[in-house]
């Protein structure tokens, strides 16, 4: 089946993740984004895809911070409530019925009952007609007690991750398992040593 190309959202599952500023009056915001994604193995930043009408996007160039808060399959009816639009002056933590989670190197809160949290400064801005990549350094990345296992990998199962794939007709969410496949890093490299976890 061909598929029309502005739904490649329908077959590749997207983190949801909850995006989470204050405003230069310090009015509190929650817009949800799936449009997500790490800026290559080993480095600190975080990128993401916003239209250019978003009160989240204005608050980062006016405070040039965020929170990017990894929310878990339990938090999946909290995505209406902060994807509608609200006046600026609106605090859509209270919209949403979520509480704040204090952090330690901004001053944007995240929010509690995520299972992840990244605490970010804007690094840079590519700026298009239609859109804006944000990209983000990650100062502070905490994660929930419980969803790591004894090795620091994520339990998929304790975690849950919300996600979502698109349809003509919105969105569906969807959630990760563990297959328990396994390769190492250095497996890809001909001498069998990862460069990057040798690195420095």
């Amino acid at each position: 089946m061909i598929l029309k190309p502005f739904m490649r959202e329908g077959i590749m599952p997207l983190p949801v993740s909850f995006i989470s500023t204050v405003s230069a009056d310090g009015v509190r915001n929650i817009a949800p984004y799936s449009c997500i994604m790490p800026v290559l193995r080993p480095l600190d930043l975080i990128c993401f895809a916003s239209a250019e009408n978003r009160d989240t996007l204005k608050n980062i160039r006016d405070t040039g911070e965020f929170v990017i808060n990894l929310p878990g399959a339990d938090l999946e009816g909290k995505v209406i409530p902060t994807a509608r639009m609200s006046a600026p002056e609106i605090d859509e933590f209270d919209v949403a019925n979520l509480s704040e989670k204090p952090s330690h190197t901004i001053k944007a809160p995240g929010i509690k009952g995520c299972y992840a949290w990244m605490e970010c400064r804007l690094e840079k801005e590519f700026k298009e007609e239609r859109y804006s990549l944000v990209m983000g350094k990650v100062l502070r990345l905490e994660v929930a007690d419980g969803v790591l296992d004894d090795t620091l990998h994520l339990d998929p199962m304790a975690a849950a991750p919300l996600m979502m794939t698109g349809s003509k007709q919105g969105m569906h969410f969807c959630t990760i398992r563990e297959t328990k496949g396994f390769e190492p890093f250095s497996a890809m490299f001909p001498s069998g040593v990862d460069p990057v976890s040798t690195a420095g």
